[in-house]
């Protein structure tokens, strides 16, 4: 036995490859050097990502347009002014609106995998945006032709070809980037807005089989965007028993920036299910220091005080750009976070005789 630990996804893009994302959005650049400039980012970030020791990687989500958008990019049935999303700093995002139907994702998940996959050996794991997430871009007022109903089935079914297509693709995890979970207390602190969002995400987890499930996880922070947040001062406390109704066997939760973990674990370990695995956060993306290793063991052990070590591990706080745009966090900072974060791990591991 020992301690598993995950990235959470993306890492900074390096400056070549925002430099091609820009130009070809412009139209200065054509399609073949911007290919080879996201190959070679690509390329260089696998490689990193493995130097850094971590049992389990990703491709940074080099190509992705965000974490949140990846399916929509292309779509011709969308405008852009949709849900805002307001960050404590000032900024925002903006999604698009669903101007017509039918609707389908443009792109799934899958051939990023499968991208990777030329450049390393190492198990992969692969983010997915969540159904819920992908629900805002229907406009309240509804559209004529198309009854949300009918959006919400076709977006399930693509939810789930998203998810399989990784999966069968040989991912040895599907993370669902669930973001939006604790933003939805902010709009509605009734917390209806929150279970009609994990009512539409087990619509589609209820379509894996318990094993499937076992490798599909959840992953929940405040938002973590230009060094900024979007609800990290709604207690987890609203959150977590409902979080848990989720049939999912992974969740990925943020904890190195919460200001009272242990009170937090504490909850976590009263509504987890036995078979359910929880990441603990023990890397904060946002904070420009560099957690050394011996400060991840401390977390470790200070988590595994109150979760069961079988269903102990450690993850990142948040990805370290979600959004492609997103150059707050170094990329060197980035992976000496990573390394940090496996460093610290094994060390905690050894502690526990593990």
């Amino acid at each position: 036995m020992t301690i598993q630990t995950e990235p959470i996804g993306s890492i900074p893009r390096p400056a070549v490859l925002l430099q091609a994302i820009a130009g070809f959005d412009a139209g200065t650049m054509e399609r073949e050097a911007f290919d080879a400039a996201c190959d070679h980012a690509l390329a260089d970030t696998i490689a990193r990502f493995e130097a850094t020791g971590s049992p389990l990687i990703t491709d940074g989500e080099q190509t992705k347009p965000s974490f949140a958008t990846y399916p929509l990019a292309g779509l011709q049935n969308l405008a852009p002014d949709g849900v805002v999303i307001p960050f404590v700093d000032g900024h925002t995002r903006q999604l698009p609106r669903l101007t017509a139907g039918p609707f389908h994702y443009a792109t799934h998940a899958g051939a990023y995998l499968v991208a990777a996959q030329a450049y390393t050996e190492r198990p992969l794991k692969q983010a997915v945006i969540s159904a819920s997430a992908i629900s805002l871009i229907y406009p309240q007022q509804g559209l004529a032709d198309y009854p949300r109903e009918a959006f919400l089935a076709d977006l399930v079914r693509e939810a789930e070809a998203d998810m399989r297509g990784a999966l069968d693709a040989g991912a040895a995890v599907v993370q669902i980037d669930f973001t939006e979970a604790r933003l939805s207390l902010k709009l509605d602190p009734s917390g209806g807005l929150l279970r009609s969002f994990i009512a539409l995400n087990n619509r589609v987890l209820d379509r894996f089989d318990g094993e499937e499930r076992s490798r599909i996880g959840v992953h929940v922070c405040p938002g973590g965007d230009r060094d900024s947040t979007h609800s990290a001062d709604i207690d987890y406390a609203l959150l977590l028993p409902d979080l848990f109704q989720l049939h999912a066997g992974r969740f990925y939760l943020q904890m190195a920036s919460e200001p009272d973990p242990a009170r937090v674990l504490r909850i976590v370990r009263d509504h987890a299910g036995p078979d359910q695995l929880i990441f603990v956060g023990v890397i904060d993306p946002i904070d420009p220091r560099l957690e050394t290793p011996e400060q991840v063991r401390d977390r470790v052990l200070a988590a595994a005080e109150i979760i069961p070590l079988d269903q102990l591990g450690t993850t990142d706080d948040c990805g370290f750009a979600p959004f492609a745009d997103d150059t707050s966090t170094g990329r060197d900072l980035a992976f000496a976070k990573i390394k940090s974060r496996v460093e610290g791990t094994a060390l905690a591991a050894k502690k526990l005789g593990l």
